[in-house]
């Protein structure tokens, strides 16, 4: 029986362990931390992703998280709308619905499809030879015919292999992201934009609501006027992901936040008050394509490959791909790189592009950009969504 090596216990690296299994190899995933705790609040599935899980057995449990209902789009920070769209049509122009979730939630669901044994917490690997495909760690050398470097944002596998390639680079922005009770009554899913600032509303299916916010910021910012790099992580488990970067003091948050948003429209300020905690990241990604996804018996995944803005909520989804294509193309590496790294690069191209677009600064650009999206919703509501295609409607290979 073939042997994989997972490195990283992320989303990505939990759904390639799955995919492995089904394929019939001995796997193992390692991971560094010795609890699986969640960095990040929310995410959303889109159906490409949902068809992998599908494949894999956990689509239905995925599913019965909330999934987005009613009116969705695009809001002015006085919340007159810029462009929206009816989830349902959404759902019948991709077949699927888009499911909100805690990330805990996934990483739970994932978890649960893995034997107990595939799974090993609190041993990270020290040391990756490509060739040989051996897996240097604290108790001893694994040998293994695939090792995959799910190890995040900062992977320190992926500076092995392609050494001198330039690393994450910071966007400009800062994130804060919060889970909320929800107020009760009927929330418009939507994101407002306005004066280089993004705010994100978003029901999950236990009874909260997650936001998140994004503002133009020098990297490692902080409420405290702290600023600095942030560390890169060892081999052997997941860093933060593409919004990389350390959580600050929450209080503080609240109060920056606060600062940013308080004259947008009902309900943020309001949600904003609730937060128990905030969670403050700087935005980073590999703002240059990858000349491979491979080297001897190692392949990347997921952030360690592509980490991109979350601008279009394809991160996870995206991570989830990978883990599909390479475990139909192993053991020949090739065709998953070939299969994968032209896609990657145009999610992470499209994703770059809305950040730039959300972000605008100027009045001018702002009205010019708002007019132009309102007008596009009026000539057709599903021009919008036309623009998801190449996105939304990937499929597995079979």
């Amino acid at each position: 029986m073939s042997r994989a090596v997972v490195i990283g216990a992320g989303i990505g690296g939990l759904t390639a362990g799955i995919a492995l299994r089904r394929r019939g190899w001995d796997v193992t995933v390692l991971e560094r931390a010795p609890t699986l705790e969640v960095v990040g609040a929310g995410l959303a599935v889109a159906p490409n992703a949902l068809r992998v899980l599908d494949a894999l057995g956990v689509g239905d449990r995925v599913r019965s998280q909330s999934a987005l209902q009613g009116t969705a789009g695009i809001r002015r920070p006085d919340g007159s709308w810029i462009t929206r769209t009816d989830a349902g049509r959404a759902r019948a122009r991709f077949g699927d619905d888009v499911i909100v979730m805690h990330r805990a939630m996934l990483v739970d669901a994932l978890v649960a499809a893995l034997p107990p044994e595939a799974l090993r917490l609190g041993l990270a690997a020290s040391d990756v030879d490509p060739e040989s495909g051996s897996v240097v760690t604290a108790e001893g050398t694994l040998a293994a015919d695939l090792v995959v470097a799910a190890d995040g944002l900062r992977s320190s596998v992926r500076g092995k292999l392609l050494p001198g390639f330039p690393g994450p680079v910071h966007t400009g922005v800062t994130s804060w992201r919060i889970v909320v009770s929800h107020p009760g009554g009927t929330l418009e899913i939507a994101e407002s934009w306005g004066g280089g600032k993004v705010f994100g509303i978003a029901e999950l299916g236990d009874g909260r609501v997650y936001c998140y916010a994004t503002a133009p910021a020098p990297a490692g910012a902080t409420a405290a006027g702290s600023a600095g790099a942030t560390a890169a992580a060892p081999v052997g488990g997941t860093a933060a992901g593409s919004a990389g970067g350390a959580a600050a003091g929450s209080a503080g948050e609240k109060a920056e936040l606060l600062r940013h948003f308080a004259g947008w429209h009902d309900p943020i300020p309001a949600l904003i008050r609730s937060a128990p905690e905030v969670t403050r990241t700087d935005i980073r990604c590999l703002d240059e394509p990858l000349p491979t996804l491979h080297s001897g018996k190692v392949a990347l995944l997921g952030d360690a490959a592509h980490a991109m803005t979350p601008n279009l909520g394809q991160g996870a989804c995206q991570a989830i791909e990978d883990a599909a294509v390479l475990a139909a193309s192993v053991p020949d590496l090739s065709r998953y790189t070939a299969s994968r790294l032209p896609r990657v690069t145009m999610v992470a191209k499209e994703s770059r592009r809305i950040g730039r677009l959300a972000g605008l600064d100027n009045p001018l650009a702002e009205w010019a950009r708002n007019t132009a999206m309102s007008l596009a919703g009026r000539l057709g509501p599903d021009l919008i969504l036309r623009q998801m295609d190449p996105v939304m409607n990937w499929r597995p290979p079979t």
